[in-house]
């Protein structure tokens, strides 16, 4: 199965491998299809633009961060739906990133029942 024909396909783009495996075993349980990447960089090379699902984005990432990677996917088409995470405690940056387009927020750590409810309201945003 093509990743495009997937509806609840995961991504997650998160430089700490450690938590893109936590991450994605943790979905794993919850029924989602889980993809992970170390860098922006890489997700944008290996996923195809019209690629369904939703994006899991950690928001300090070397290279391009959270933000800019928001810019550039949208930039190419996308609308494949983001909820960013950080472990950044600034509470301006919520607001910044949401108005920017991504559909959900949440900061490390987060408990799993808010990761899965905020996934789902992304894939509700399709």
């Amino acid at each position: 199965m093509s990743w495009s024909s997937t509806k609840r396909q995961i991504f997650i783009v998160d430089d700490d491998e450690s938590i893109g495996r936590a991450l994605s075993l943790l979905l794993g349980t919850y029924g989602f299809k889980v993809k992970t990447f170390l860098n922006a960089e890489q997700f944008l090379k290996w996923v195809p633009k019209k690629a369904r699902g939703c994006l899991l984005l950690d928001y300090h990432l070397p290279g391009w961060n959270g933000q800019e990677t928001q810019r550039r996917l949208r930039a190419s088409g996308s609308k494949l739906p983001i909820v960013m995470i950080t472990a950044d405690k600034d509470e301006s940056l919520k607001a910044e990133i949401l108005k920017a387009g991504a559909v959900g927020f949440l900061q490390k750590p987060f408990n799993d029942k808010d990761l899965v409810a905020a996934l789902s309201r992304a894939f509700e945003s399709q």
